[in-house]
């Protein structure tokens, strides 16, 4: 089931994830819900600028979701090369595993998801 895009309005600021979605997990675990944030990173900003953009973003929802629905939580979806890129840098891998970010890793040409990235 998904919502497209997920309205994470929290009093009166307006916030809309990319997409909502509940994705099950193994039997014993249940069924996990999210949320996630798309972003490309094909903007002509370059790719710091994007991921201080996203993890903000990222942040934002995350603490909306905290009053909303606190059983949901927040992943970043981006393209495989980005990941194999940008963030194997020392500095974004810091980010990623001390923030932690939740991410998914999305082959774009396949449409598929390649890993589920959960800190």
């Amino acid at each position: 089931m998904t919502d497209d895009p997920l309205d994470l309005t929290s009093g009166d600021v307006e916030l809309f994830a990319d997409l909502g979605a509940a994705r099950v997990l193994a039997a014993e675990r249940g069924e996990e819900k999210i949320a996630v944030e798309i972003k490309s990173f094909l903007e002509e900003q370059s790719p710091v600028s994007e991921f201080h953009k996203a993890s903000g973003q990222y942040d934002t929802y995350q603490f909306a979701l905290e009053d909303k629905e606190p059983e949901r939580m927040v992943y970043l979806a981006i393209p495989t090369f980005i990941w194999k890129t940008f963030f194997q840098r020392p500095l974004i891998q810091k980010i990623v595993h001390e923030k932690p970010l939740r991410i998914i890793v999305v082959d774009m040409e396949k449409q598929t998801i390649e890993s589920w990235i959960k800190q």
